[in-house]
């Protein structure tokens, strides 16, 4: 007998099992019952260092019998004033509804102190339905390739770390699989941090990319522009991959007058919130590549929105990064968005592996975020894709 295909109503009532469609009419929404914010103190242990203890920051969505948990501290005052208010008693998949509401009552300055709290919403969203945030956002890819964002203890401009250092960090990298590390580019005397590049660049050879980060966050840092058209030149020499915000974060010109005038990618919007601001460097062609950070940005919905508006310009979006658990949200981000190539991991002068062992107390598996060859994947578990310990998040919370 041939196939033939089946009509709706056929499909409907001979492949669906009969009580279903009744099962999901009739199932209530689920509701957001409660919001709340602590700290996670894990101690080390060991011999080595026995008395140092990590902390973390949780936020916790409930609804129903779901939890949805994000590593992203949210404000007490925040919490209190707006986003239980809010938010209780409401749906938990109107996100946008949500977000609305809040930029209502605050603005969208005020948006980004609910990010931990919108992670949270997402992967209790993803655990309600059983899939990884990612695939419920697009699901574009699977992996991303890392980036090291590396801060050696000591100075904070670096200037006390020699360059063999960063180099031989760099070489360390790319024996463990890593393919780019990005350093900061805080040294009083601009070109010194050239230099610098130059020597990684002699230690890695040219199949590993170098990114300089400016990002002037103190008054008196914001270069003018011959030196940032210097430090480009001196770059491109040397073949590193960009300059990220060698301008203050607001400038939406002077970016775009380099970026015309190097070859070099110039990067920022690490600091931006919500869409508009985005939208104001992409009219501008402020940047080469807009860098959302979900913390910031007003969480996973807002950088979503962002690589959209990137992608009808043309632009890469490639999210400005994190360390530890909080990475969660931002790789179920990444993986969704088509122009997203790439994850920014930030530490000191260790590995990811190692950075984020601490964290492992808190899971049931022995890993937390798989490497391979330089990517980090998503993860195949529901939600933000953390395979939580209950007990042990019981046993090390904080007041």
């Amino acid at each position: 007998m041939r196939n033939r295909l089946l009509n709706r109503r056929e499909f409907l009532t001979t492949l669906l099992p009969a009580c279903s469609l009744p099962a999901l009419a009739a199932q209530p929404r689920l509701r957001i019952t409660n919001i709340e914010s602590f700290p996670v103190r894990v101690p080390a242990g060991g011999a080595r260092d026995p008395h140092k203890i990590y902390n973390f920051q949780a936020t916790r969505v409930y609804a129903g019998d779901v939890t949805g948990t994000s590593f992203l501290g949210t404000p007490a005052d925040v919490l209190a004033r707006w986003v239980k208010p809010s938010l209780v008693g409401e749906d938990l998949f109107a996100v946008d509804r949500h977000l609305k509401r809040l930029q209502m009552q605050r603005g969208e300055s005020g948006v980004q102190s609910w990010s931990g709290v919108e992670h949270a919403l997402w992967d209790a969203i993803g655990r309600a339905a059983n899939l990884p945030v990612a695939r419920m956002l697009g699901g574009y890819r699977d992996r991303l390739r890392v980036y090291r964002t590396s801060v050696f203890p000591g100075k904070q401009d670096q200037s006390d770390v020699p360059y063999q250092t960063q180099a031989d960090f760099a070489v360390r990298l790319k024996k463990a699989g890593y393919t780019a590390m990005k350093v900061r580019a805080w040294r009083p005397r601009p070109m010194d941090d050239v230099d610098m590049v130059g020597v990684v660049r002699q230690a890695v050879g040219r199949d590993f990319s170098i990114m300089l980060d400016r990002t002037a966050v103190r008054p008196g840092w914001v270069w003018d522009y011959p030196t940032a058209l210097q430090v480009a030149r001196g770059l491109e020499k040397h073949g590193a991959y960009w300059l990220e915000e060698p301008f203050d974060g607001a400038d939406l010109q002077g970016p775009a007058r380099l970026a015309a005038e190097v070859d070099i990618l110039i990067t920022g919007g690490e600091l931006g919130k919500g869409i508009y601001e985005f939208l104001a460097f992409l009219m501008n062609r402020t940047y080469d590549v807009v860098q959302p950070d979900t913390r910031i940005c007003g969480g996973i919905w807002i950088a979503r929105k962002i690589a959209v508006l990137a992608e009808a310009f043309g632009v890469p979006c490639i999210q400005h990064g994190t360390s530890g658990l909080a990475l969660a949200g931002y790789i179920q981000a990444g993986c969704a968005m088509p122009n997203c190539e790439w994850q920014e991991i930030i530490g000191e002068n260790n590995l990811p592996e190692e950075q984020w062992e601490p964290a492992l107390r808190l899971l049931r598996t022995p890993h937390v975020f798989r490497i391979e060859q330089g990517h980090v994947l998503l993860p195949d578990l529901p939600g933000l894709g953390l395979d939580l310990n209950e007990d042990a998040i019981k046993e090390y919370r904080g007041a």
